[in-house]
């Protein structure tokens, strides 16, 4: 897998999805090289943002428990990877696409990358930049979707697609909501 290619995966059903097709990357590479060291990025940053200017970002947000909140942060995000997989594996069965379950978890590793990397919008003290920040990686993350199952399971109808992406969607967001709630909600 070319990391050069991802800036151009969610603006496209072809770019570099080509290549993850011919390359076959193993999951638990694309994991170990890719998702892990990225996921590791938001409760590094939040805990950084955190203890160094929380009160900035919100009331009391210095006062917080950051240790714990980064813990277990990191501990959802690696649940809803492999739930994300066996989801994108299902919807897939029931939209009567097919998809391999590797390449649910290649799309599963692959979709949460621009949430992973805005997280370093945390290195600024502001709340509307980071929360601008962090909507527009949802949004990216939810075109590499779209467009990973346009290539994955190789369809041709976009309505079916948009189906399809709309219900991954959905749960993705509950799981990135319930993350923020994490931070702002006292512990």
């Amino acid at each position: 897998m070319n990391i050069a290619h991802l800036p151009q995966m969610p603006f496209s059903s072809t770019k570099g999805w080509e290549e993850i097709e011919r390359s076959q990357p193993s999951v638990a590479k694309v994991f170990f090289l890719l998702a892990l060291p990225l996921s590791l990025l938001p409760p590094v940053m939040l805990y950084y943002a955190g203890t160094h200017y929380g009160d900035t970002l919100f009331q009391g947000g210095s006062a917080k428990p950051w240790n714990l909140i980064a813990e277990i942060f990191f501990l959802v995000e690696m649940m809803t990877f492999g739930a994300m997989g066996w989801l994108i594996r299902e919807v897939a069965s029931t939209y009567k696409a097919e998809i391999t379950l590797h390449d649910a978890y290649l799309l599963a590793a692959i979709c949460p990358i621009p949430l992973w990397l805005s997280s370093l919008s945390l290195l600024l003290p502001s709340l509307p930049f980071n929360a601008t920040a962090s909507l527009i990686a949802l949004g990216l993350s939810c075109a590499i979707i779209y467009h990973g199952i346009y290539a994955f399971c190789h369809m041709r109808d976009e309505t079916l697609a948009a189906g399809f992406t709309y219900t991954i969607m959905g749960a993705g967001i509950v799981a990135w909501v319930f993350l923020m709630l994490l931070v702002i909600v006292p512990i």
